[in-house]
């Protein structure tokens, strides 16, 4: 063997130096350590076994089955069938009770709203909030101060058929009209009527253009939103008395809900939930606080 033949040592590890050269990097002739290469061929084998034994490979049609026939689906299907049967005793007790009578039974509504909790996180949440303390445009469940009430039947009405849906007959409507937009009010008017609503949720308001606001509330706003603004709930019309706001209680935030109002949109669950499932959110919803 020539020379030139002979293969470059390198210096520091003693190896074989690769004579191919890259961007003038160049690479040692190191064989990969024993345990490397049995691991890589264990891992070869396992693949080819899990391959033949477990749903593998996708085709046209559907996927290789695999020797044992084993389905994440079916586990599942298995697993919520164990579930559901579990829970079919307690499903059925609280079935049969009226929610007066399941509220008063600890071990069913320990049973409702816990089941309750759950769907709310799943289908609620979203708008209300993970604690169901709600957010701007979207009503805090907590407290008091409901739009339509917060009675077990309300609540059950409100869960059925929504607010504002649109694709149930029986949701309910309240539309607030657009004062300002619709040349109703004009600019001062709706400025004046906005102080006034300050001053009925006892925040600090011009005390002349309140007194102007308050026969502007008289002609256009008492026929929803009640006496001093108590509310109406027949209507939908929110409580303007207190301090509890959907949209913002600050001066420019009442003045654009009455120049240009915004209405908010709750799908009808009936149909998309069962009865007993929207039986569970209404005895969670109603044990939050804000239940009447």
């Amino acid at each position: 063997m020539s020379t030139a033949d002979k293969p470059e040592i390198d210096a520091i590890t003693g190896s074989k130096i690769h004579p191919h050269e890259w961007d003038g990097i160049r690479e040692l002739e190191t064989p990969p350590p024993r345990w490397w290469v049995l691991t890589f061929a264990a891992c070869v084998i396992f693949s080819l076994a899990w391959w033949v034994l477990y749903p593998a490979w996708p085709s046209f049609s559907g996927y290789t089955p695999g020797v044992l026939g084993y389905s994440t689906r079916a586990e599942l299907a298995q697993t919520m069938a164990a579930v559901t049967a579990a829970q079919a005793p307690m499903n059925d007790r609280l079935a049969k009770l009226d929610y007066a009578a399941a509220a008063a039974d600890a071990d069913v509504m320990n049973f409702a709203t816990a089941g309750g909790r759950a769907l709310f996180a799943e289908n609620c949440a979203q708008c209300h909030g993970s604690g169901a303390q709600g957010n701007v445009g979207f009503p805090n469940l907590l407290d008091d101060d409901w739009v339509w009430g917060g009675d077990y039947a309300t609540l059950q009405a409100t869960i059925e058929h929504g607010i504002r849906a649109a694709n149930d007959v029986d949701t309910r409507q309240s539309l607030m009209p657009a004062f300002g937009k619709d040349g109703m009010l004009t600019r001062e008017q709706v400025a004046d009527v906005t102080q006034y609503v300050l001053a009925l949720s006892g925040q600090t308001a011009d005390a002349a253009a309140a007194g102007r606001g308050e026969a502007v509330f008289a002609e256009q706003c008492v026929s929803c939103h009640g006496e001093k603004g108590a509310g109406n709930r027949e209507l939908g019309g929110p409580k303007l008395a207190d301090g509890i706001w959907l949209y913002g209680g600050d001066a420019k935030a009442i003045e654009a809900q009455v120049w240009n109002p915004r209405a908010g949109v709750m799908p009808a669950w009936a149909g998309r939930l069962d009865a007993l499932a929207i039986k569970k959110l209404v005895l969670y919803v109603h044990s939050l606080g804000g239940g009447e």
